[in-house]
């Protein structure tokens, strides 16, 4: 890797941040990326907690009831300021405006509840999701992870790690077995992605194996 090692990343986060948790611990252990920004739409997201006990900067950027423009703006501003590079979306659950995509082509990554191109779009996060899961039939799901686009879950994939359905599987227990799956494949992708523009390489998939992940009970 090049004497410049890491990047300036921003989360943007709406809920508990438990993916932004594992980006922090990731980092604390020489992840390629210094988070300078937590960026969430709602005052009262967990995230924000997670963020003042690691020292991160923070701020909120409302959504409801704004243009796309002003959102962008603010949005563009706050990463600015800190001087993001790469940003990490972790449970945030609004459509980031055309120009912020445009800004951050190929410097924005996202982590889903499943394995991509299936059971992703509007309204698809969640509890949502693992539903559809089961009610499908489906016998694997898992996290992907993939650059942001334009539309909902719809950008280049980088990583997906298969996890198995069980036959006795709830949603709260499918869901809790992709999510402890998100936080080994997020971080995991993430540094591929912060080495390669660390080093002025093209993004590309993680080129890894991954077996499936079925953690114990």
């Amino acid at each position: 890797m090049s004497a410049r090692a890491t990047v300036n990343a921003a989360v943007m986060a709406s809920g508990s941040g438990s993916n932004f948790q594992a980006l922090l611990d990731a980092e604390a252990e020489g992840a390629p990326w210094k988070t300078r920004l937590l960026l969430t739409d709602r005052p009262g997201a967990g995230a924000i907690e997670r963020a003042e006990g690691a020292g991160v900067e923070h701020a909120v950027v409302p959504v409801s009831g704004r243009s796309d423009g002003g959102v962008a703006e603010e949005t563009l501003s706050r990463f600015e300021a800190a001087g993001i590079e790469v940003v990490f979306l972790a449970g945030y659950l609004r459509l980031i405006p055309q120009s912020v995509v445009r800004r951050y082509r190929d410097r924005m990554l996202n982590v889903h509840p499943a394995l991509l191109p299936a059971f992703g779009g509007k309204g698809m996060w969640g509890r949502h999701v693992h539903e559809a899961v089961l009610a499908s039939g489906a016998r694997v799901t898992g996290p992907t992870v993939h650059l942001v686009d334009e539309r909902y879950d719809e950008g280049r994939i980088l990583g997906q790690w298969p996890v198995p359905v069980r036959s006795d599987d709830t949603p709260e227990s499918l869901a809790a077995r992709v999510l402890e799956a998100e936080h080994a494949l997020y971080p995991r992708v993430a540094a591929h992605v912060c080495s390669a523009l660390a080093e002025g390489r093209p993004v590309t998939p993680l080129d890894e194996p991954f077996p499936s992940f079925n953690p114990s009970p």
